[in-house]
């Protein structure tokens, strides 16, 4: 279990259950960063007392300096505080809970400082996998998954031999629309796709879901993580989300994690791993459980599954391309400035019209984004 943690991102959803599993393991933190939720931040900098704590929002940074003016943690603000907090000497592992692309540039400054990742934000294996193996491998340092289906596969592979692996078998909870055509889909309205029958999450993820993006881009961050193709990852929509995900073996042999819809539980094991310890999550009752169910996504209706799996096929910065296209359509949706059906458009629109390149560096990952977020604000 490690014992000083610095959590990036920790006034969103999974940020918030991180503190949970913080507070019952007794962990320390060291730093905490968020993006302008300055009040919950002053709060849980005064209960935690790390060492620093960053708010991304500039226009923020003097208002929380003042507010902790009290206490002996260092207050820092933007970018630069964020990668700052995310190398800190004292942590050993750096929680990376911020939302898109943003997470990208914090996880390769803790790579480089060698601490280990606990990855909640895909964005960073989506547009910069490769950028991010091979930091890993040069620096020695673990990278132990956070979604939900990623720890859950994660957790299948303890102790099964190498070569074994046939096929990853990702559940999805269908979002709020499951079964819907793209009729019904015309004119649902952002209140409806916030509406997810399962888990509570924070809006941009809660719209992914509802478009099966979030599914596309983790389909992409499973191929980095596991080191497998496309065709060893079969999608397949789990209403109850019950089956967190299941992999099958050489000889046909299915293992399954199972657990309520509780994100404390893959947060704690990311934290604790290799060990296991009491959870604040709610244990699962079998009794209650009336059926399990399992379909094929309806990738013509729920396009953007489709659309990120073409942009891993093509490869290069076309992943960036679909992500950024889709970070800022979706920020348009929440707006009310587009449908929910423009979300796929726009992003299909991106990567026909922006160029892919290949053999990516950083700068090549964050150009492709804000080529694709223009795109789509020109409309």
């Amino acid at each position: 279990m490690y014992q000083n943690i610095t959590l990036l991102g920790s006034t969103g959803s999974i940020g918030r259950q991180t503190l949970d599993v913080v507070r019952k393991l007794g962990i320390k933190v060291c730093a905490l960063t968020a993006n302008n939720s300055i009040k919950l931040l002053e709060e849980q900098a005064r209960e935690f007392k790390p060492r620093a704590v960053c708010i991304a929002d500039e226009n923020k940074y003097l208002e929380l300096k003042n507010n902790l003016a009290d206490t002996d943690i260092k207050v820092l603000g933007g970018n630069d505080g964020i990668l700052e907090c995310a190398k800190l000497s004292e942590s050993d592992v750096v929680v990376n809970a911020i939302v898109g692309i943003a997470g990208l540039r914090p996880t390769l400054e803790a790579i480089s400082a060698k601490k280990d990742i606990a990855l909640a934000n895909k964005e960073t294996l989506v547009t910069g996998g490769e950028l991010v193996k091979k930091a890993i491998r040069e620096n020695g340092v673990k990278l132990l998954p956070v979604d939900s289906e990623h720890s859950a596969i994660f957790q299948c592979l303890q102790g099964t031999p190498n070569g074994s692996l046939k096929k990853i078998i990702l559940t999805a909870s269908g979002g709020p629309f499951f079964g819907k055509t793209r009729d019904e889909l015309e004119n649902v309205t952002v209140k409806d796709a916030l509406n997810h029958p399962n888990w509570s999450m924070g809006a941009k993820i809660t719209i992914d879901s509802a478009t099966m993006m979030n599914k596309g881009l983790e389909v992409i961050e499973a191929c980095h993580l596991f080191s497998v193709g496309l065709e060893q990852i079969e999608v397949v929509v789990h209403r109850e989300s019950i089956i967190h995900s299941m992999i099958e073996l050489n000889d046909n042999a299915v293992i399954a994690q199972l657990g309520t819809a509780d994100m404390r539980i893959p947060i704690q094991y990311a934290i604790t791993y290799p060990e296991r310890f009491e959870s604040p999550a709610e244990s699962l009752d079998f009794t209650t459980l009336r059926s399990l169910t399992f379909a094929k996504p309806d990738r013509k209706v729920f396009e953007c599954l489709a659309l990120c799996e073409e942009a891993f096929r093509q490869g290069g910065v076309m992943p960036t391309i679909a992500n950024g296209a889709n970070e800022a359509a979706v920020a348009l949706f929440l707006e009310g400035k587009i449908g929910f059906l423009d979300i796929p458009k726009l992003i299909k629109k991106a990567m026909i019209n922006i160029p892919n390149k290949q053999n990516i560096n950083i700068d090549d990952v964050f150009n492709a984004d804000k080529m694709a977020r223009e795109l789509v604000l020109k409309g």
